[in-house]
């Protein structure tokens, strides 16, 4: 006899997105750790490195809708399974550079490859998960971003010292390949899944407002999704969660030999500190969101609050150049890293809670794609900084700025967080 118990596959998809997002971010780490290094071997200036590291982002904002829109059309699985072999040859092709230009190539292709993750990630959790659910799942695999940037520093610093800096980006960029692998084998849409029970998907599609995946009708033109006041609040916030964020993503090292004077492997170990903050910071968050969802059954607070709160916490990043004790600065860079990937868990589930059905993934790019010019203007606006005043000062205060813009944006301009009802006349 059948039993009725339910399989809890579901986790394994978890686990299989966050593992992908840890994959995504080393390759984006290994060139903020190696930065020092490549700018002394290949004589690049820190203006030049900025827009080196800028680079990545002119491709990967440009392709966020369209990624968006492929993962809801023919499906996340093959989406992200070519995503991850793209971005692995690019990883690759970076060890292959010998000049600026070189570089920049390298970083603008694999701005197209690593485009569809977050889109194809946030519609994965749509269909796979039940509502309660997402903002915790949401907290894992965006965690991978804070894995990937921690745990990197110290190995690719050891790296880069013993064997150079192009051999991180070799092995990294051959993981990858073994991931997609990996990925085609396993991943599949929930009702196709041969790993899933009845139990387990009819849990699944009882506990969500809108079946995600059920079928391919679209309501509306993605492009209209931009008239929504949640929409523009949505792109508008995270644009500023970026530009702070991305910070971290780039020059963190450099401000920690530059600004503290660390050597290279106490800069490694150093730079770990905050992000593993931040994945703590993280799962409090999603835990958070879920809790206060599941208690007072309201959404819109239990988003609100997680954003609002993280980004002040973030905003702290403008006391960092009053600090003189290193040890100090880390702890209030904890502080901020800690509340902004707090808001990341509420922020990345707001596309599955806001989208209409199957359009998950496109509003997601939707997102990442105006968030990510904040990615794009954050480095090189910081590099100029630097080659003008010879330090980040000023730069963390634009951060600071930043966050506290989009913690208003977020408080006063997001309205009720519910799926968008589409009117006849809309159509």
């Amino acid at each position: 006899m059948n039993t009725i118990k339910k399989y809890h596959f579901r986790y394994v998809i978890a686990v299989m997105m966050l593992v992908t997002i840890i994959i995504n971010y080393l390759d984006r780490t290994i060139m903020s750790t190696a930065a020092p290094e490549i700018m002394s071997d290949l004589n690049i200036t820190p203006a030049e490195m900025g827009l080196v590291m800028s680079s990545f982002f002119i491709t990967y904002a440009i392709m966020q809708i369209p990624s968006g829109w492929i993962g809801d059309k023919i499906g996340q699985k093959i989406c992200v399974g070519v995503s991850i072999v793209w971005w692995s040859i690019s990883t690759i092709a970076i060890a292959c550079a010998r000049s600026i230009t070189g570089l920049i190539g390298a970083r603008l292709f694999m701005g197209f490859g690593e485009s569809a993750v977050y889109p194809c990630n946030a519609g994965i959790t749509a269909k796979w998960f039940p509502d309660h659910e997402r903002g915790k799942v949401t907290a894992l695999y965006d965690s991978g971003s804070k894995f990937g940037t921690a745990f990197a520093m110290p190995l690719v610093a050891w790296f880069v010292m013993n064997y150079g800096w192009h051999m991180p980006f070799i092995i990294i960029g051959g993981i990858g390949i073994i991931w997609a692998i990996i990925w085609f084998f396993v991943y599949t849409d929930p009702e196709r899944s041969k790993f899933i029970n009845a139990a387990e998907l009819k849990y699944i599609r009882e506990h969500q407002a809108k079946k995600e995946g059920v079928d391919k009708s679209k309501p509306i033109k993605w492009y209209k999704l931009f008239k929504y006041r949640n929409v523009q609040s949505m792109c508008f916030g995270l644009f500023c969660y970026n530009y702070a964020m991305y910070f971290f993503v780039t020059w963190f090292p450099t401000y920690l030999v530059h600004d503290r004077g660390m050597q290279m492997m106490t800069m490694g170990w150093a730079a770990m500190v905050p992000p593993i903050c931040g994945i703590i910071g993280q799962y409090i968050g999603g835990w958070f969101t879920d809790y206060y969802y599941a208690k007072y059954n309201n959404l819109t607070l239990s988003r609100k609050i997680s954003i609002v709160v993280g980004m002040l916490l973030g905003a702290l990043i403008v006391f960092a150049s009053f600090i003189e004790n290193n040890y100090l600065c880390i702890v209030l860079l904890c502080v901020c890293y800690a509340g902004m990937a707090g808001a990341s868990s509420s922020q990345w589930s707001l596309p599955g809670d806001v989208a209409p059905r199957n359009m998950t993934s496109v509003l997601g790019g939707m997102q990442n794609c105006i968030s990510n010019i904040g990615g794009f203007l954050s480095p090189i606006i910081t590099g100029v900084i630097i080659g003008q005043y010879g330090n980040f000062s000023l730069a963390l205060a634009i951060c600071g700025g930043m966050c506290f813009i989009g913690a208003l944006t977020y408080g006063c301009g997001l309205k009720e967080v519910k799926p968008i009802s589409i009117m006849p006349k809309e159509l």
